[in-house]
């Protein structure tokens, strides 16, 4: 039996060698493009569902207290810019958990703001909250209530065990 000479298939090797390296390196570059742009989709999803909850929020206090103007007919939570803040995702899980909690503030009236803000301050000021099994801390910087909208800024720090 007679094995036919290997040097003869060597150029056929390489380029099936190369074909496949090729496949490869087009499969990953379309999984990180895929993975890319499934994380964008996901964080846009993520802030939508939490616009509809705030509208959602409001619009069931502005139908309640749509006579009464010196009411708080709508909460704002703003995040501050911080440089051990959290990722986009668990910022936006953050904000809503502060808004449910916040919720209790909602057709209160305007004109005792300043007992609110002592007692927002006091329930949030250093509160941890566990967010995608990371720890943060909140601190409450700024309230302004304007034309019944309660606008709070808060500044978010990952938690540092004392």
């Amino acid at each position: 039996m007679r094995i036919p000479p290997f040097s003869r298939y060597r150029p056929l090797m390489r380029m099936t060698a190369v074909f496949v390296l090729g496949m490869i390196a087009g499969s990953v570059v379309y999984n990180g493009v895929f993975h890319l742009s499934y994380n964008k989709l996901w964080l846009t999803n993520q802030e939508l569902q939490l616009q509809l909850h705030q509208n959602e929020e409001d619009i069931k206090t502005l139908k309640k207290y749509s006579k009464r103007q010196t009411v708080i007919k709508e909460i704002k939570v703003r995040a501050e810019e911080s440089d051990k803040g959290p990722d986009e995702a668990s910022l936006k899980i953050m904000l809503q958990k502060l808004g449910d909690e916040l919720e209790v503030l909602r057709g209160r009236d305007v004109f005792n703001i300043d007992e609110y803000s002592k007692m927002t301050r006091i329930m949030l000021n250093q509160k941890v909250y566990t967010v995608r099994e990371k720890e943060y801390t909140v601190q409450v910087k700024t309230m302004l209530v304007m034309e019944g909208v309660l606008q709070v800024w808060v500044q978010i720090r990952m938690h540092v065990p004392a």
